[in-house]
């Protein structure tokens, strides 16, 4: 049993997509008014009918007032993470701290490549994905000239700023052991996807990130671990992860916080469905707050 007793966090995972737009804004408005932490954002450049990820993410920001928004995941290959850095902590200061950046090291290669991006090796990816998060550190720093030499990213004397206006989490979605090593040595939270990584696996690679983080010196608990859970809150009972009534998503989603390790949790749904939006957000999100908080008692950490 793992429970890295931290606060819960509930979030929304959003589609980019042109004909979605009006629900995106009324989603956000919700998350905004209900108390859900994040909105995540899916960053598919190669999408046709797909708006661009970060233009979307500051509007979003602009039209509410607490939520946090994050890009569920970057897509490293098209964006470079200089560049990327300037973009966050520019989105940071505007909303007064309320963008978190998650990256992922690619995906999809023959559409990064139809697009102008890199087609990396698994090898390569990983590399380029260790060399961002540095070069990230390095453009948020308030240092007058930054320095690094990699193998796909390159600082050379350039003044970096601005500093953002918080602390911004730089949030890995990966799955191999290697990078997952690397994020417990210097990222601060980790983002699965339920259809990618069932929670059948997460142990193993918690593992993982924790050996990486002590090898560090680092508490393993200072990690966030967030998972995209993409499914349906019905009346009826199912016997398929993450469908089902609200008992059973409070039972899966404690479960995963108190068993497994998993402190925040996104949700995802078929069409942005406000409904089911909406039924996360009033009846699973709070019953498994309450839920969590029974099975640990006192003492929960931030």
């Amino acid at each position: 049993m793992t429970d890295y007793g931290r606060v819960l966090q509930f979030g929304v995972f959003v589609t980019p997509s042109v004909e979605l737009l009006a629900n995106t804004f009324e989603v956000a408005a919700l998350a905004d008014e209900t108390g859900l932490d994040l909105i995540g954002v899916q960053d598919h450049p190669y999408q046709a009918k797909f708006l661009d990820c970060w233009s979307l993410m500051g509007t979003l920001l602009a039209r509410t007032e607490r939520v946090r928004v994050f890009p569920d995941v970057a897509c490293l290959p098209l964006r470079p993470p200089a560049v990327m850095a300037k973009a966050a902590a520019s989105l940071d200061v505007m909303s007064g701290g309320r963008f978190e950046l998650a990256l992922g090291a690619g995906a999809f290669w023959e559409a990064i490549g139809a697009m102008g991006g890199d087609v990396r090796t698994p090898g390569q990816a990983a590399t380029a994905l260790e060399e961002a998060v540095e070069v990230l550190r390095l453009m948020w720093s308030g240092e007058r000239a930054v320095y690094s030499e990699g193998e796909h990213y390159r600082l050379a004397g350039v003044h970096p700023g601005p500093v953002p206006a918080h602390r911004i989490g730089i949030w890995l979605g990966v799955g191999g052991p290697r990078l997952l090593r690397a994020l417990g040595r210097s990222a601060d939270g980790w983002v699965p996807s339920s259809s990618y990584f069932p929670p059948e696996v997460l142990p193993g690679m918690h593992a993982r990130i924790d050996a990486g983080a002590t090898d560090a010196g680092r508490d393993p608990s200072s990690i966030v671990r967030a998972y995209n859970v993409f499914g349906q809150v019905s009346d009826t009972p199912s016997d398929t992860l993450f469908h089902g009534t609200v008992e059973q998503w409070v039972s899966q989603l404690t479960e995963l916080a108190v068993e497994t390790g998993m402190d925040t949790f996104v949700f995802g749904t078929d069409g942005d469905d406000l409904t089911q939006i909406r039924r996360f957000t009033a009846d699973v999100a709070p019953a498994v707050r309450a839920a969590v908080d029974q099975h640990r008692g006192t003492g929960v950490q931030a």
